[in-house]
């Protein structure tokens, strides 16, 4: 597939990962975490707060740190790059690999789809660790496939281990799991399970090892054994056999796939079901990308943490396997599976006209361009369908949802107060600059906290309303309450009528009284 389309996919998603806020309860923990490990000379090791926070390996944190010098500060447009970008080296590791079974204009119909379904471009446009994983753990198996069809190279037998310590070193345990169930399934439904060894013997593994060895021994180092624990058997083994954080029953996946890769799921399910129905999977590849589907699902099924973002490396698997396939099916439910997804992006638009005041958010006439946008592309891909040209009817339904978040991007300047905290934080900062207020505080909403990042310094949580009071008679503080919370509290309402204070987004800014003429007062 031609370059220039990997820039058409790139640039209809700028506008979002230049004008939106980070989230506060991921995105923003993050760059709190990066801040306190620059402050404090760690770089194996990682604390949120002050307390141990062994959830991630480092590679992303370092990514975020070499944005920070790069840029001089966050930056969400650098930043997103490092999702973004593996985003679109997953579709091209894709594209590569059907290159031979497929035309150009199927793989970029494929490109579309997974580009679009739900998960995998959120995974793509919010700042995580997961894309990542999904690229090294794709680069690993095209590898392993390459060296089983015998395609491979001598530098494969370094860079198969290498792809996985770095799926590892991206997110966790699921970057070794994927990749070597995988492997063994297929070579099991192949009968060929004793070339395993051919494929990933004692050099691969001693490879994996040493890179694992290198990464232990640094935090053991900076950490010590208590970190390491942590990391090895509390953030894994626990979480695998019985979680502390995400503990999901046994067929969350089975609910969660259908949205987690809408609006094409219907068409993945139907197409593969019929292939297996009539024994269509007939070449190696086919084989591999159902192994990597099935083994996936059913061990992170049987895993005691779940989380709908952990099933990211099989989307692209669900994709391909579909285009594969897709060619050999004549059945009409193939194209009934399309019509549902279609017919549902032609009304969403038109509800979402309707019930637009029903969200506490501003209005913007970016949105009503985005609500018509959506509905043109898509009612213009019900009549692709309805004249029998389906792969163009996903093309076009797929570049309608790209061009409704191009569009509805330039409304988020708006938006953003009541998503995110850094307009009111920053705001906030300036104020207490000017005013010389050295106390922050937030009442009851989660990841305050995480404002550190705009404050330079920890924001203290109140727990209950006398507190709260007693904390604005002393003076020197600025304070954080959310919204919802005064309008749950008359006593807390009435309060706030009495203070100083600017509303912002979701929030109220409390404060003593400005001797300013460059601030509004709104008693």
């Amino acid at each position: 597939m031609k370059i220039e389309r990997y820039f058409i996919l790139l640039i209809l998603v700028i506008p979002v990962l230049i004008l939106r806020d980070f989230t506060p309860n991921n995105e923003l923990k993050y760059l709190s975490i990066v801040d306190e490990a620059l402050r404090d000379g760690h770089f194996f090791t990682f604390y949120h707060q002050g307390e141990l926070y062994a959830d991630k390996p480092p590679l992303y944190f370092w990514l975020l740190m070499l944005s920070k010098w790069i840029w001089g500060e966050y930056n969400m447009f650098g930043l997103s790059l490092f999702s973004i970008i593996p985003a679109l080296i997953s579709v091209y590791i894709m594209n590569k690999w059907v290159e031979e079974e497929t035309t150009t204009s199927l793989r970029w119909s494929g490109s579309l789809m997974l580009f679009t379904s739900a998960f995998f471009i959120g995974s793509g446009l919010v700042l995580r660790m997961d894309m990542l994983m999904c690229m090294f753990i794709l680069l690993a198996l095209y590898t392993f496939y390459k060296r089983y069809s015998g395609k491979g190279q001598p530098r494969d037998r370094f860079l198969l281990p290498f792809y996985i310590f770095m799926a590892i070193f991206s997110k966790g345990p699921i970057g070794f799991i994927v990749p070597l169930i995988t492997m063994l399934v297929f070579l099991l439904v192949k009968r060929d399970i004793r070339s395993f060894c051919r494929h990933f013997g004692w050099r691969e593994w001693g490879i994996l090892s040493g890179f694992c060895a290198i990464w232990f021994l640094g935090i053991y180092l900076e950490g010590g054994s208590t970190y390491l624990n942590n990391l090895l058997f509390h953030q894994t083994i626990n979480r695998a056999i019985d979680s502390f954080d995400h503990k999901k029953a046994f067929w969350y996946y089975g609910v969660t796939f259908w949205y987690s890769v809408a609006p094409w799921s219907i068409l993945y399910i139907t197409t593969i079901v019929i292939a297996i129905k009539k024994k269509l999977l007939t070449t190696d590849k086919e084989k591999l990308f159902l192994s990597a589907i099935v083994s996936t699902f059913v061990i992170l099924s049987l895993f005691s943490g779940k989380l709908d973002i952990y099933m990211l490396p099989l989307f692209p698997f669900f994709t391909y396997l579909t285009i594969l396939l897709l060619p050999k099916i004549k059945e009409k439910w193939i194209a009934f599976s399309v019509y549902i997804p279609v017919i549902a992006l032609t009304i969403a638009p038109i509800v979402a006209f309707f019930i637009r005041n029903k969200f506490n958010v501003p209005d913007s006439p970016f949105i009503y361009v985005a609500i018509i946008t959506l509905f043109i592309f898509s009612l213009t891909a019900c009549y692709l369908l309805y004249r029998k040209q389906m792969y163009r009817a996903i093309n076009c339904a797929a570049l309608g949802i790209l061009a409704t978040l191009f569009t509805g991007a330039f409304a988020l300047p708006r938006i953003n107060p009541y998503i995110g905290f850094t307009t009111m934080a920053k705001e906030a900062y300036h104020i207490c600059e000017e005013e010389n207020i050295d106390h922050y505080y937030y009442y009851k909403f989660r990841s305050g906290e995480n404002m550190d990042v705009y404050l330079k310094e920890e924001a203290i949580k109140v727990t209950n309303e006398d507190s709260l009071f007693n904390i604005y008679q002393k003076g020197d503080c600025m304070i954080f309450v959310k919204e919802k919370n005064v309008t749950r509290s008359p006593a807390l309402a009435n309060w706030i009528q009495q203070t100083h204070h600017e509303k912002i987004g979701n929030f109220y800014l409390i404060h003593p009284t400005l001797n300013t003429s460059s601030l509004y007062d709104q008693p």
